[in-house]
C-alpha cells in the first residue's frame, strides 16, 4: 500500500509563505522505497531526445527529487549524465535527515545530497529536475500546486520529470513539463512485462491516475493503444518491437500527436502531446482538452 502524504500548506504552494523563512521544507516524509536501475527507462530518456537540454545548459545543475530510502538512483542518475556532461552538477534532495545523512558518503565532485523539499534548495536554476514515485503519494488536488512551486524554480530551457513507475523499472509512465506547462505523456515499458499496454494504467502519474475512467481524455488514449496493439498482432511474428512500432504507427495515422519515431519506438516507449491526455483544467491555460 501506498504511504499517503498529508495535504502541502497551501500558502508554501501559492507563494504566500516563504519555505526558507519558515525553516522548513515543503513536503512531507513518506515511504521513500526504491531499487538500484529502478528510472533506467526515463533516464534513457533524458540522455536520448531531452539531452540537448543538458549539453546546452549554462549552469549543468540536475536535481533528483525525493530519491528515497537509499541514493542509488541518484548516484545512477549522476553517472548517466555525466557521459553527456562531464560537468554536470546533481543534488539529491531528501525530506527526511536521516537519508541524507545516510548518502552523504556517496558524495563526490559534481554530486551533492541535502535536506529539502519542493522548494528546490539549491543555488541557480535546475536544468533537469526529477521526481519519481513522489506525487503519487500526494492528493491529486495538490499537484498543479506542486508542479507549479517546481517549475517556477528551473532554468530557461529546463525540464521537470514527474513519474511514476513499478518497483523494478518494467512499467513506467512520466509528465515533462518547462517553466510554462506541461508538455507530454511518456509511456515505457519492457515488452513481455504485460498483455495489453493499458496496464501501465496503474503506473500513471498522480495527475492522470485516477482519470482512467470512460470520458476522460487519457481513458480514450489508453483505450486506442490496446486497439492498435491487437490490430498489430500480425507484426508478433517479427517480435513484440515489431509489434509496439506498429501499434505506434496506427495511432499516428487515427490522429494521436505521437512524437518522435521507430528508433524510440522500438524500446517500448511512447511520448504523446499532453494536450491529448491532459484532464479538465491542466491543459495549457486550463484548457480543456478531448483526444482524437
Amino acid at each position: 500500500m501506498v504511504q499517503k502524504a498529508e495535504r502541502v500548506n497551501a500558502q508554501q504552494l501559492s507563494g504566500r509563505t516563504s519555505p526558507a523563512r519558515q525553516g522548513r521544507p515543503v513536503g512531507n516524509v513518506t515511504r521513500g522505497t526504491t531499487n538500484p536501475n529502478r528510472m533506467r527507462r526515463v533516464d534513457r530518456w533524458l540522455t536520448g531526445p531531452q539531452a540537448w537540454r543538458l549539453r546546452s545548459a549554462a549552469d549543468p545543475l540536475v536535481v533528483d527529487l525525493g530519491y528515497g530510502a537509499t541514493p542509488a538512483t541518484a548516484v545512477e542518475l549522476y553517472e548517466r549524465l555525466a557521459a553527456i556532461r562531464p560537468d554536470v552538477r546533481v543534488c539529491g534532495i531528501e525530506i527526511d535527515p536521516a537519508r541524507v545523512r545516510a548518502a552523504l558518503p556517496l558524495q563526490r565532485p559534481g554530486l551533492t545530497f541535502q535536506v529539502g523539499g519542493f522548494e528546490l534548495p539549491v543555488p541557480g536554476r535546475p536544468v533537469l529536475v526529477r521526481a519519481f514515485n513522489v506525487l503519487r503519494q500526494y492528493e491529486e488536488a495538490d499537484v498543479q500546486g506542486i508542479w507549479r512551486l517546481v517549475q517556477d524554480r528551473l532554468s530557461p530551457g529546463g525540464l521537470f520529470v514527474d513519474g511514476t513507475c513499478d518497483e523494478i523499472g518494467r512499467r513506467v509512465t512520466w509528465v515533462a513539463l518547462d517553466r510554462d506547462r506541461p508538455l507530454s505523456l511518456s509511456i515505457s515499458v519492457r515488452f513481455r512485462s504485460f498483455e495489453l499496454p493499458s496496464e501501465v494504467a496503474e503506473r500513471l502519474p498522480k495527475a492522470l491516475i485516477h482519470r482512467n475512467i470512460p470520458g476522460e481524455p487519457v481513458h480514450a488514449f489508453m483505450q486506442a493503444m490496446d486497439r492498435a496493439w491487437l490490430e498489430s498482432a500480425p507484426l508478433a511474428s517479427f517480435g513484440n518491437r515489431q509489434r509496439w512500432v506498429g501499434m505506434c504507427r496506427s495511432l499516428r495515422a487515427a490522429g494521436w500527436p505521437v512524437q518522435d519515431g521507430p528508433a524510440r519506438w522500438r524500446l517500448g516507449e511512447l511520448t504523446v502531446d499532453w494536450e491529448a491526455v491532459a484532464p479538465p483544467g491542466l491543459g495549457p491555460a486550463g484548457a480543456d482538452h478531448q483526444g482524437p
